[in-house]
């Protein structure tokens, strides 16, 4: 709807993991170097972890995309199954295309030795299973004694588990400390760090996209993005293709800050010190720390700063006389009036510079 309108020619932030689109942080070179380095040298079980939208399935899609015809892949990306299930979705022609098979015996006897024909010929075949952290333990221990295929010197079947970081504590399970420490290699994909990487994403999606011009976000609108989506690609995604929508429905050519918080607010997505808050709201007062007694006394010693500055026993011993007077004079009675009247008047707030010359008066005065 809003291509034309952007000079776009296809939608640069759709929700499908798209790898065409992939944008690579460090933390994704290194998934990428670590499931390249554990398939090429046969390294058995590889394990990446990382939060909701990072872009694990992105990754693997981009894998698989490039991995030579010789590799046989198998991809399951729905972990909820039976331990039979498991065992006849693997099997089928669409991943490691094992004959028929009656019973378990029959299809490890079967999937053994197309495993080791495939390893005598330098081929390697992989097992690739994403949302891992859904795996039942009974499944997980399938995927342990699939590992036990090997060579006297590599892995014959390489398993890669991708899934959210429950899968590290599913992992930590002491019924399942055998499978982890297969483990052979392990590393994890974090959202992105900053605002300028975050500007970086949106810029290299833009331009994935066909996009004439890479000034769509004001630098305003890509702040309040990091922060509403914490650095989360799909958040980020989500957040600028409503941003678009919304942008091209109000007719503007650059999307703005205003218009990131209106998005963010329609999809409970605002920060969180501002959620709560309806659009155009503000803030309350913050809450007063001194009393009003207080605050008087803290402005007037700085008022006195463009003053010749008095020796400092001098400053102190007049401070100190001026409060014993002051208790002295004031009876029981009259200290609830004059508490009154202080709060009904109150002095013109101070700039930074009386405040700082205020405490460092009290400083000096308390060396003393």
């Amino acid at each position: 709807m809003y291509k034309e309108f952007y000079g776009l020619k296809e939608l640069p932030f759709a929700l499908t993991p798209d790898p065409r689109f992939i944008y690579f942080t460090p933390s994704h070179t290194e998934a990428m170097a670590n499931l390249h380095y554990g398939i090429e040298s046969g390294k058995g079980l590889i394990v990446v972890t990382g939060e909701v939208g990072t872009g694990k399935t992105t990754i693997l899609r981009w894998i698989m995309h490039r991995l030579d015809p010789t590799v046989l892949v198998g991809y399951i990306f729905n972990p909820r199954m039976t331990v039979e299930e498991f065992y006849q979705y693997i099997s089928s022609p669409k991943l490691l295309d094992v004959p028929q098979w009656e019973n378990k015996s029959e299809l490890l006897l079967a999937l053994g030795k197309t495993l080791e024909s495939r390893h005598a010929r330098g081929l390697r075949t992989v097992l690739i299973i994403d949302e891992a952290h859904g795996l039942s333990r009974s499944v997980l221990e399938e995927i342990r004694l699939l590992s036990n295929f090997e060579s006297d010197a590599a892995k014959q079947l390489q398993i890669v588990l991708t899934g959210q970081p429950e899968l590290r504590e599913v992992l930590n399970d002491p019924d399942l400390r055998q499978l982890k420490q297969r483990v052979a290699l392990r590393c994890s994909i974090k959202a992105l760090p900053n605002i300028e990487e975050t500007e970086k994403y949106i810029k290299a999606r833009l331009l994935v996209a066909g996009a004439e011009r890479t000034d769509i976000f004001s630098p305003g609108a890509i702040d309040y993005v990091f922060r509403c989506s914490e650095g989360i690609p799909r958040q980020i995604n989500n957040l600028c293709d409503n941003a678009l929508l919304t942008g091209y429905a109000a007719g503007e050519h650059v999307i703005s800050r205003a218009i990131i918080s209106e998005v963010a607010e329609t999809f409970d997505m605002l920060p969180s010190a501002e959620r709560g808050r309806q659009m155009g709201e503000e803030r309350e007062a913050p809450a007063r720390i001194f009393t009003a007694a207080g605050r008087a006394e803290l402005w007037a010693a700085g008022a006195d700063r463009h003053a010749p500055a008095p020796s400092a026993p001098a400053a102190a011993s007049s401070s100190l006389d001026t409060v014993s007077i002051d208790a002295e004079e004031s009876l029981p009675g009259d200290r609830d009036e004059a508490i009154d009247d202080e709060e009904a008047v109150e002095p013109p707030a101070p700039n930074s510079s009386d405040i700082g010359t205020a405490f460092r008066q009290w400083d000096h005065v308390g060396e003393m």
